[in-house]
């Protein structure tokens, strides 16, 4: 009888052990993947020649780390720049799958907030790189129409970022 309980005991430690470790290595896979599969960012040179072109409709704001839904692993730094062309980060954001740049109507900080307006927003674009990026607006969308810029992972529901423009 001790030999049936201890086989039992010792089958009850390795699926433990089976499932915490599968934890551990899907949580592990699901961070890193996005690095390994990022595009490369803009270069210096790149975000300068984007700057220097200064037109009448360009906004922009700043992504900082310190808002209400951003964490240690959900954040954004830097400045943002809308033309009614192209948005481009000087900056970061971290890394992370199936990231969403996305234009709001006004500016909120949490989840919840852009629950509530996610349907009066403007998806832009997929983000692929995590530094310095620039995306394409598309053809319909009236970038003078909304007031923030946010970044969100449709993946998982989360908050990243997001700025209000100026």
């Amino acid at each position: 009888m001790g030999f049936v309980k201890s086989l039992k005991s010792k089958l009850l430690t390795m699926v433990v052990c089976l499932a915490v470790g599968f934890g551990v290595g899907f949580g592990a896979g699901v961070y890193a993947l996005p690095i390994l599969t990022a595009e490369k960012g803009l270069s210096d040179t790149e975000i300068s020649q984007l700057a220097s072109q200064n037109l009448p409709s360009q906004r922009t704001g700043e992504f900082i780390r310190e808002l209400t839904d951003s964490d240690r692993f959900h954040w954004g730094e830097g400045k943002i720049t809308v033309t009614d062309a192209q948005i481009w980060l000087e900056g970061s954001v971290s890394p992370g799958p199936d990231y969403r740049l996305y234009l709001t109507p006004e500016f909120v900080d949490t989840e919840t907030g852009f629950k509530a307006i996610k349907a009066q927003s403007a998806q832009v674009a997929s983000i692929k790189a995590f530094r310095n990026f620039a995306v394409d607006v598309p053809e319909g969308i009236d970038v003078s129409a909304y007031k923030a810029v946010l970044i969100w992972c449709e993946a998982f529901g989360q908050f990243i970022t997001a700025a209000e423009l100026r």
